[in-house]
């Protein structure tokens, strides 16, 4: 071990743009970290959404494309188009101190800035699925077709 770190100056020297880059990652990687534990909104697995649905019932909103919503979507989902959510709508207002949780195809979609809207309109349980529908499905839990239910 000791070899290696009187190595490590000359390996930097010689491979400065290497640190260099090496650096920045790093840096970009803790920054992310830092963001995601600050957020006031929590990511959930699909066993910890799982786990959820069991014990408080949760509204859970699905902002996935219609037709990505027709053809698979978390039981009990609602969907609701990313141009029309609204976090002061009459159905998801009355939601404001019941966990709300956001779930779209894929994980990589509109969940965030939903989740940060809700947060800001007074929400205080807000979650977002990891990975969507598809890392529900990934996880080989059910899933519904259709419309919306109601």
């Amino acid at each position: 071990m000791s070899d290696v770190l009187h190595k490590l100056p000359e390996f930097l020297g010689n491979h400065l743009a290497l640190a260099a880059l090496f650096l920045v990652l790093l840096l970009g990687l803790i920054g992310t970290q830092l963001l995601m534990l600050l957020r006031k909104y929590k990511e959930l697995t699909p066993a910890g959404l799982t786990l959820l649905i069991n014990r408080e019932g949760p509204l859970l909103i699905d902002l996935s494309a219609y037709a990505d919503y027709e053809k698979a979507h978390v039981p009990g989902s609602r969907h609701v188009a990313m141009s029309q959510f609204d976090p002061e709508h009459k159905e998801i207002a009355k939601a404001k101190d019941v966990p709300v949780v956001l779930i779209d195809k894929d994980g990589r979609g509109a969940t965030d800035k939903a989740a940060q809207r809700l947060v800001k309109a007074g929400f205080s349980k807000v979650y977002t699925l990891g990975g969507g529908v598809m890392g529900w499905q990934q996880a080989q839990l059910p899933v519904a077709k259709g419309k919306n239910p109601g």
